[in-house]
């Protein structure tokens, strides 16, 4: 007997699926690898990622208002969530364009990518939500100071020596040696980062709203 799946549990899989997403970053290629500007003055002036004609741009005065504990920690949400939203971009994209034709699940996925999480046999759920977990605790490992170790008042730090997204996967050997290249290189994937989060909420919200996925757009 095939089990009935209502759209309330289809959505809970995916917001299930996209909350744990970002421990999917520890298997981005790691370009900012790091000791770039020095870890001991971590301040927005030194930050990467800021080009003209927008600079550093920050309206609502976050950095500003940081201590540089609290600027690494956004940094390393921002850099994370960008990894996540260049995967998810590709995702999108190439999830629509082999729809139907995928050696996966006998190529029964099908329609919005949107709805690709939903159709996913309930068995994968609990393999790619482990391996999320794995990626995340190792990231985690890497960057923030042990639990044990961190005072009540300072939930989530990080270890001192820890460059935001440097999480040490580098397996093509791109991370420059030279100081200023590596600024470049992380300025790089940040903004390309930015692009994508922007796109993947575009997307995101593009199909929820007419049903249709996103290269059916590009073609019509």
């Amino acid at each position: 007997n095939n089990l009935h799946i209502t759209p309330q549990y289809k959505m809970f899989k995916l917001a299930l699926i996209s909350a744990l997403a970002g421990s999917a970053a520890a298997f981005a290629p790691a370009q900012t690898g790091a000791r770039s500007t020095s870890l001991n003055a971590f301040t927005a002036a030194d930050l990467p990622g800021a080009l003209a004609p927008m600079g550093f741009f920050d309206p609502l005065g976050f950095a500003e208002k940081a201590d540089e504990a609290t600027l690494k920690r956004y940094r390393e949400a921002e850099v994370t969530h960008g990894r996540v939203a260049m995967l998810a971009v590709i995702g999108f994209l190439v999830g629509e364009a082999v729809e139907g034709s995928s050696f996966l699940f006998d190529a029964s996925i099908s329609g919005p990518a949107i709805s690709h999480p939903g159709q996913v046999p309930g068995g994968w759920d609990a393999l790619i939500i482990a391996g999320i977990g794995f990626a995340e605790l190792q990231r985690a490992k890497t960057g923030w100071v042990d639990p044990a170790d961190v005072k009540f008042d300072q939930a989530g730090a990080l270890n001192s020596d820890y460059y935001p997204g440097d999480i040490g996967f580098d397996p093509l050997g791109l991370k420059p040696d030279d100081a200023e290249e590596l600024d470049i290189m992380i300025t790089k994937e940040l903004q390309n980062g930015r692009l994508a989060m922007l796109a993947a909420a575009g997307f995101l919200a593009q199909e929820a709203v007419d049903g249709k996925g996103i290269l059916e757009h590009f073609s019509s």
